[in-house]
């Protein structure tokens, strides 16, 4: 009896598949801005967890779309948020210098119940926050603000804002502490590197220097120079970028003016880094 041959089954082909849409996609209407649950809350809609119970209902939307997913980021100041079809206010923002006074802190809050740096700024109605932060034991100038994507841009490393600080140190660094700071000191997570130093003038037992950073590391400056065998007396932030300290009293505020503010932005535009 004749065999017959068999062909063989070929593969099917793959159909140019379409993507499959991903489930559970985050809502971020603005990466850069505050939790909106936190938003709400701030804004006397209810409790964090009550805020949290509207997000997940569906009864909260952003620039009118219904955002579901906790942990959404939104700029109040430059997005409209509703509730029940209801629209937030619109929060004016707000710029100001201030001089840290030590013995105060910059996070806004302290379990320990110590100063902070927003109990020192005009009362404005606004959720206030700094830019950057101060050690407990240093002070000067430090910016405060409800405007989140500008103080996010300022903190940024890929901008490289200047920060200026005139420091009191024990001893007398000779040229080649001066050369390793230029260079770069490592310390436990980083090498860390003074933009600018300048000695300003010496007493019998510390000297003045001014010092210009780019990165904004905890305690850095303190940290460097003790390894490098010389103990911080005192560190004041003299400016930050354009904006300087000048003859501010220690725990007063003053606004930005225009030029400073309209400098600041342009440090940190989109497209210049």
């Amino acid at each position: 009896m004749p065999t017959t041959s068999r062909r063989k089954k070929r593969p099917a082909k793959k159909q140019p598949g379409r993507k499959k849409r991903s489930q559970g996609k985050k809502d971020a209407p603005h990466p850069d801005g505050e939790r909106l649950q936190k938003i709400l809350a701030a804004a006397g809609i209810g409790s964090r967890r009550e805020c949290e119970g509207l997000i997940t209902a569906g009864r909260v939307e952003v620039d009118r779309k219904t955002v579901t997913e906790l942990g959404t980021r939104v700029d109040p100041a430059r997005q409209q948020i509703r509730v029940d079809g209801d629209a937030l206010p619109k929060v004016k923002l707000v710029y100001y210098a201030l001089n840290k006074p030590t013995g105060v802190v910059s996070t806004n809050s302290d379990p320990s119940g110590r100063p902070r740096v927003i109990d020192l700024a005009p009362e404005t109605g606004a959720r206030l926050f700094t830019v950057g932060r101060l050690d407990f034991n240093s002070e000067g100038l430090i910016l405060v603000t409800n405007d989140g994507e500008l103080a996010n841009r300022l903190t940024h490393p890929r901008y490289g804002i200047e920060k200026t600080y005139r420091v009191q140190v024990a001893g007398s660094p000779t040229r080649e502490v001066l050369a390793r700071l230029r260079r770069g000191v490592r310390i436990a997570e980083a090498v860390c590197r003074i933009e600018n130093i300048k000695v300003k003038s010496h007493y019998k037992e510390s000297t003045n220097l001014e010092m210009v950073l780019r990165e904004g590391r905890n305690r850095e400056i303190r940290r460097v120079l003790a390894k490098l065998g010389h103990k911080v007396l005192r560190l004041t932030r003299v400016a930050v970028g354009p904006v300087r300290l000048g003859k501010l009293p220690p725990g007063e505020s003053r606004p930005l003016s225009r030029q400073e503010l309209k400098a600041l932005r342009e440090a940190v535009a989109p497209g210049k880094h």
